[in-house]
C-alpha cells in the first residue's frame, strides 16, 4: 500500500512500529527514568512468550513429582525432596529455583540445622486439591507433542496429531462410527473432561438458578460430573445425560455412586446424527460446541431446537474466544488445541449468539460468570 494512502492511524502505528524495533530506541527507553519500567515490562512480556514452553514444563515436573500435594503436608528440606523425587540434591535444587521464580514453590527459611525449607507459593497452593487443572497439565504431554511443529500443524502436513484421536468426535467418520466405540476408547477422553468439570459446574450453578426448571437433558454429558453437581444443587430436578453409548454407561454408574439412580439416567446415541430425546424445559450443552465446526455445530442446536418445547431453554456454557483479560486463552490456548484435535474453534459470545439465531432461538442472553476465563454462558429460548 502507498505511503499517500494509509490513513493517520495506519501511519501513527508504523511510526510505533519502527520505534518498538529500534535498538537504540530500546536503550534510550531503557535508560529515562519515566520509560524505564514500561520498557522493562515489554522486555519481560517478549521473553516470556520465548521461555513460555519452558515454564510450562516446570510446572509439569512439579506435577509429575507430586511437589504440590506433598509440600501441603508442610514444608520440606532439599535433601528431603531430593529424596521425595529420587533426584540428586544438584537436580533438585534447580528444579527448585525454577518453580520459585514462578510462584509455585517459596523459600521458607532454614531448619534448626540451617538447612533451606521449602513450601507451597501462591500459584502451586491452588493447584493440590485442583484435580481439573493437574489432569490438564498431565495431558499436555500429548498436546506439546503434537505442537512440536506448528507450522506443520496449520498446513496440515506430518502425521495426524495424537489428540485427533483422543476424542471420539472429530474424526471424519465420527457420525457413523462413534456409536460403536467400546469403553477403552472413550476411557481416557471421559474421565480428562470427568475431572475438570467440577470448577466448572460450580461456575455455572452459581450463575444460574434451576428452581423453574423441571427437568433438565445435559447433551454431550460425558461421565455425568455436571449433573451430579446440579442434583446436589437443585434436588427437585430430573437429570438426563445424552452422550454415545459407552460414555452414557460410564455416567449411570457415577449416578448409582452418587445417589442419584432415582432421579438422574443416561441414555446412549450419537448427537451428531441421532434425534435427542424429548419432555425436558431446558438443556444444557457443557463445553461441547467449540470442539465443532459450523456445520456440525448448527447440526447439534437445530437438533436440540427440535428437541424442547415452545418456551425451552437452552443453556450453552464454555471457554469463549475475546473473554476481556483472557484473549490469548481463547485465540491462542484454544486455537491451538482445538486445531491439535481436528475439528473445532473457541468462538466469542458474538459468533456463538448468531448461531443460535440461525439454529432458531431467541431471546439470547448472556448470564455473568464469577471467573470468565474458566467457562462464560449464554442462555437462549426456543
Amino acid at each position: 500500500m502507498a505511503a499517500a494512502t494509509l490513513s493517520f492511524t495506519d501511519r501513527l502505528l508504523a511510526l510505533r512500529d519502527r520505534l518498538y524495533a529500534s535498538a537504540a530506541f530500546h536503550r534510550a527507553a531503557s535508560s529515562f527514568p519515566l520509560t524505564r519500567p514500561f520498557a522493562r515490562r515489554r522486555t519481560r512480556e517478549v521473553f516470556d512468550l520465548v521461555a513460555g514452553f519452558v515454564y510450562s514444563q516446570v510446572l509439569s515436573a512439579c506435577v509429575k513429582l507430586d511437589l504440590f500435594r506433598k509440600l501441603s503436608q508442610g514444608p520440606m528440606t532439599l535433601t528431603q525432596l531430593a529424596l521425595h523425587c529420587q533426584m540428586s540434591n544438584e537436580a533438585t535444587d534447580r528444579l527448585l529455583a525454577a518453580a520459585i521464580s514462578l510462584r509455585l514453590i517459596e523459600s521458607r527459611g532454614t531448619d534448626e540445622r540451617g538447612q533451606p525449607r521449602y513450601g507451597l507459593g501462591v500459584l502451586g497452593a491452588p493447584l493440590v486439591e485442583n484435580e481439573g487443572v493437574l489432569a490438564m497439565i498431565r495431558h499436555h504431554d500429548t498436546l506439546y507433542s503434537d505442537l512440536a511443529d506448528p507450522v506443520a500443524l496449520l498446513r496440515g502436513q506430518g502425521p495426524a496429531p495424537a489428540l485427533s484421536g483422543f476424542y471420539p468426535y472429530t474424526a471424519d467418520d465420527a457420525p457413523a462410527h462413534a456409536g460403536d466405540l467400546a469403553p477403552d476408547h472413550v476411557g481416557n477422553y471421559s474421565q480428562l473432561m470427568a475431572a475438570s468439570q467440577p470448577l466448572v459446574a460450580a461456575e455455572i450453578l452459581d450463575a444460574y438458578s434451576f428452581d423453574r426448571h423441571h427437568r433438565l437433558l445435559d447433551v454431550g454429558g460425558g461421565e455425568g460430573r455436571f449433573l451430579c453437581s446440579v442434583g446436589a444443587r437443585a434436588p427437585h430436578l430430573q437429570l438426563t445425560l445424552f452422550d454415545l453409548p459407552a460414555v452414557a454407561e460410564r455416567a449411570k454408574s457415577r449416578f448409582a455412586t452418587a445417589g442419584l439412580a432415582q432421579r438422574a439416567n443416561a441414555i446412549g446415541g450419537n448427537f451428531l446424527s441421532d434425534p435427542l430425546p424429548t419432555g425436558f424445559d431446558i438443556v444444557s450443552l457443557v463445553r461441547v460446541i467449540h470442539d465443532h465446526d459450523e456445520q456440525r455445530a448448527l447440526t447439534i442446536l437445530r437438533a436440540i431446537y427440535a428437541a424442547l418445547p415452545p418456551g425451552g431453554t437452552l443453556l450453552l456454557a464454555e471457554p469463549m474466544a475475546g473473554t476481556p483479560g483472557a484473549e490469548a486463552m481463547g485465540d491462542a490456548y484454544f486455537g491451538f488445541y482445538l486445531l491439535a484435535m481436528g475439528r473445532g474453534r473457541a468462538r466469542t459470545a458474538a459468533q456463538l449468539s448468531a448461531l443460535l439465531t440461525q439454529a432458531g432461538f431467541s431471546a439470547i442472553r448472556a448470564v455473568p460468570t464469577r471467573i470468565p476465563l474458566q467457562v462464560r454462558m449464554l442462555v437462549a429460548t426456543r
